[in-house]
């Protein structure tokens, strides 16, 4: 049975604790019990901004590699049910100001079929690849995988028949409180595999990449340049977006970082 549209409601008026429980998951078993019921199985992975690959001059990948957002089109297109919500519920939870909170999550698989209709609507997987468009579009960044919490406040499952894809704003999203949780949580949400940013000597120390930018807070300035904490970085790629000089830039390390991200998101979810 899908969860009722109260629990809308109850999130909004519990969202501003997340940080207190993300706390306490460095408490060996209140951090067991957390990652046994919220995230076991959770694998979760960060797509950088499309626009980094015309920023990054370094890179000149061959014509056939696609951009991040092509991983989103690939599991739209192979969904057997697709679902888009008519509101984001972190943004909603924060009233956020800054990104459009109609710009909801899009849902795959056949979990999604499960969800309350007052939520959003089922769709084509060209509605669906527009949508995830516009909001990048907006601004958002987009994260995919198995996200067990979802399948939790919706009320569907099993977990292994839902697949997540997220538009998340650097103010509202959920993932900020990964710099509090436990590693064995915080690692299910990663950067694509075989990718990296980082600085160069075109840095400055402007301070513009930290200013509201990072959501995890994975860069800062240190002796007049920025410095990118690479156990925290997610790898989003909006520090170099928003850098005015060029002088953050993401680096692959493989040139197959696409299709691995593709093989290591199947091994989680079934969305057929």
């Amino acid at each position: 049975m899908a969860s009722p549209y109260a629990i809308r409601k109850l999130i909004n008026k519990i969202y501003a604790t997340r940080f207190f429980w993300s706390g306490l998951t460095r408490y060996r078993v209140i951090g067991w019990l957390i990652e046994r019921m919220f995230f076991k199985n959770d694998d979760v992975v960060f797509l950088p901004k499309d626009s980094v690959f015309a920023i990054n001059e370094t890179i000149a990948p061959p014509e056939s590699l696609a951009v991040p957002s092509g991983v989103v089109e690939h599991f739209i297109r192979a969904a057997g049910v697709i679902w888009i919500m008519d509101f984001c519920i972190c943004r909603d939870s924060e009233g956020c100001k800054d990104y459009p909170v109609e710009y909801g999550c899009i849902f795959l698989g056949a979990a999604a079929g499960g969800i309350n209709p007052a939520f959003g609507r089922r769709a084509t997987a060209e509605e669906a690849i527009a949508h995830a468009r516009k909001c990048r579009e907006a601004g958002l960044v987009q994260m995919i995988g198995r996200n067990r919490i979802d399948t939790l406040w919706l009320n569907i499952g099993p977990p292994g028949k839902l697949m997540t894809i997220c538009n998340c704003c650097p103010c509202c999203c959920l993932w900020q409180t990964l710099p509090y949780m436990h590693p064995d949580i915080s690692r299910k949400i990663s950067r694509m595999p075989g990718i990296q940013m980082e600085v160069n000597d075109n840095c400055t120390g402007c301070g513009i990449c930290t200013n509201g930018t990072c959501f995890v807070k994975a860069i800062h300035i240190h002796n007049g340049c920025a410095v990118i904490d690479q156990s925290q970085c997610r790898g989003c790629g909006r520090c170099a977006a928003v850098c005015p000089r060029h002088a953050v830039s993401m680096v692959v390390k493989n040139p197959a970082f696409i299709q691995n991200a593709i093989c290591q998101i199947s091994r989680s979810v079934d969305i057929r």
